[in-house]
């Protein structure tokens, strides 16, 4: 295994930035085992042989605990990671975050509301797919003087309830989509009937996020009853096929929520392109990633968060997985 000054350093680096900035307020524990490896040359020496573009902390972390290493202190798992250095390796190198979490829907709801339906959703890095049910979810949006504004489907409340704080003055459109086809893409999709799919997405769950195994675990039941295509490729050189296998009589929508980020800057905007080219283009990204938004963008203005938008017009900010939600939009995005 590799472990070469300079990659080591980088494993240092990324696993200090991971504790300071990433695991606060999310997991107690990730954020000491982050901080231990970025202490740690031993280690450091073990995941420098891992290929960069698979040692992010919560895939090396998600990796040891699916492989068996003890939600211990870091000097526990520390001493399993070592013993256990060569597998942890191999796993790491053959696996990727695929977090699927539905509550990203309730992020992308409001901006799917302003389609015509029925709608054809085709999400690109779908994993198991879990945001291709957004009209099978229930729905509870916080305004900020308390009242809750509820959503369930038609045929009855959801066993999956996503809880959405809304922020600002303006109300975005809520109402679910009339959903009557549903595809992905990814480079390695998941069975949601597949019980190795369950352990994975579930162990992918930071330690100490309260509730969302046991939302993934409910998401991935009701993908199993009624599974989406899901489709292996490239997001860029598949969109165009997978599309053309949507019924006419619906409108296509392509969802790119969190997979750009993972795709090189060029190849971002390939996606883009291929996804506009196919039909209406919903997305949630760091206004800093691309740009394939209709007017320019300043990162430093607002409240923070990811950009939400339609066909490049960015309709709302919110929280990266769903968790907050602030419309922006003055006037609904016209049919285009």
């Amino acid at each position: 295994m590799s472990s070469e000054p300079d990659a080591a350093t980088a494993v240092r680096d990324r696993f200090a930035r991971f504790a300071r900035d990433e695991a606060p307020g999310r997991s107690e524990l990730y954020g000491a085992w982050a901080a231990g490896v970025a202490a740690d040359p031993a280690v450091q020496a073990v995941l420098a042989g891992i290929p960069a573009s698979h040692r992010q902390p919560p895939l090396v972390f998600a990796v040891t605990r699916l492989l068996g290493a003890p939600e211990s202190d870091y000097p526990a798992w520390a001493s399993w990671l070592l013993a256990h250095a060569d597998a942890v390796v191999a796993e790491c190198g053959r696996r990727s975050v695929q977090t699927n979490e539905a509550l990203r829907c309730a992020a992308l709801l409001p901006a799917l509301a302003l389609i015509d339906g029925p709608i054809a959703l085709l999400e690109v890095g779908a994993s198991a797919g879990l945001c291709l049910y957004p009209d099978r979810y229930g729905y509870r949006y916080h305004r900020p003087d308390g009242e809750v504004l509820a959503l369930e489907p038609a045929d009855g409340p959801s066993p999956v309830t996503l809880h959405c704080d809304l922020r600002g003055e303006r109300m975005p459109p809520l109402a679910l989509p009339q959903v009557i086809w549903r595809a992905g893409i990814d480079l390695d999709p998941l069975d949601p009937t597949d019980p190795q799919t369950r352990a994975w997405l579930t162990g992918l769950v930071w330690p100490g996020e309260e509730g969302r195994a046991e939302r993934v675990g409910a998401a991935l039941d009701i993908a199993a009853a009624d599974p989406a295509l899901l489709v292996a490729g490239d997001a860029a050189d598949a969109i165009a096929s997978v599309a053309a296998l949507a019924p006419p009589e619906a409108t296509l929508v392509v969802t790119t929520p969190g997979v750009l980020a993972y795709l090189p800057w060029a190849r971002r905007h390939e996606a883009i392109a291929a996804a506009r080219a196919a039909g209406r283009w919903v997305t949630i990204d760091d206004p800093r990633l691309h740009e394939g938004w209709t007017t320019p963008v300043d990162p430093d203005a607002g409240p923070g968060g990811f950009a939400v938008a339609l066909d490049g017009d960015i309709v709302a900010a919110a929280d990266p997985l769903g968790g907050w939600l602030e419309w922006r939009a003055v006037d609904a995005a016209p049919a285009r």
